[in-house]
């Protein structure tokens, strides 16, 4: 039996290129895995268990994930220290960001949580070949002013039906988007980036599966000419018939942030 629980929300940062998603799969690398695998190194003989705050794909990157860490009997008693140690022992495309504790009233998965998600991508040429495990390059010259009118059309409540992979009869399917806009790229940079590319930053509570890279596909399409925004307005409406068929590459995609304010307000925790 436990003697006590103690409850932790982690966050963490990983390139996901490598790696075949963040849920555990047998003989697969995943980036669960290695986290649970150097926590059993660090924590030595301590018990432990770890819950994720969600899913990211095979390729999806992660600029700020997290999950909750229950360490049984005994605490961490320097919590600085922990993130040092566990950083000195990650792989290099994982970095621990920061640990706070939680109370057993804190749950990662059900508590309300903001996600915001970018997807970066370029267009026109042929990318340096180290782009490719974080940008997608579209060799096509793209409509931008007119994907950035598209992108602002998934703001707001709708039904996103035609932006799930395979939706079953009885799935939820109006979300809600705090924010949807296609930018210039000014937050990620390296010196084999193209000169310009472009940052599709979405904002919401839920997302469906591969719902974020339907959406930029469809408005890669609409840059090409292909579809139109009438064409996506109606993609949007409650008895819409479509469904988009175009899942950009994985590799764009960056889960950029997760909050948890209301959450850990309510264990009374600021972070």
């Amino acid at each position: 039996m436990f003697k006590k629980t103690f409850y932790y929300l982690v966050k963490v940062q990983y390139l996901g290129y490598r790696f075949h998603g963040w849920q555990k799969q047998p003989n697969l690398k995943t980036v669960h895995h290695m986290i649970d695998r150097t926590l059993k190194y660090v924590l030595v003989d301590q018990r432990f268990k770890t819950l994720g705050a969600g899913r990211t794909d095979a390729m999806v990157s992660a600029n700020e994930a997290a999950f909750e860490l229950f360490i049984y009997d005994e605490d961490l008693s320097d919590l600085e220290e922990f993130i040092k140690t566990f950083n000195e022992n990650l792989p290099q495309d994982i970095r621990a960001l920061s640990i706070v504790p939680v109370d057993k009233t804190f749950n990662v998965i059900q508590d309300s949580k903001i996600k915001e998600y970018h997807y970066l991508f370029s267009q026109g040429a042929k990318n340096h070949p180290f782009c490719a495990s974080i940008m997608t390059g579209i060799q096509q010259e793209l409509d931008i002013d007119l994907m950035k009118k598209g992108a602002k059309l998934y703001e707001g409540t709708h039904n996103f039906k035609s932006y799930c992979y395979k939706p079953s009869e009885t799935g939820l399917f109006e979300r809600h988007l705090e924010l949807s806009e296609i930018v210039d790229n000014d937050i990620y940079s390296a010196s084999f980036f193209p000169e310009t590319s472009y940052v599709f930053r979405v904002r919401g509570k839920g997302f469906m599966r591969n719902q974020i890279r339907l959406m930029i596909g469809t408005l890669i399409n609409l840059g090409k000419g292909d579809l139109t925004l009438d064409d996506i307005a109606n993609s949007l409406k409650a008895d819409s018939q479509w469904q988009m068929n175009f899942v950009a590459p994985a590799s764009g995609l960056i889960l950029h942030s997760v909050k948890f304010e209301e959450a850990l307000k309510k264990a009374s925790i600021l972070h």
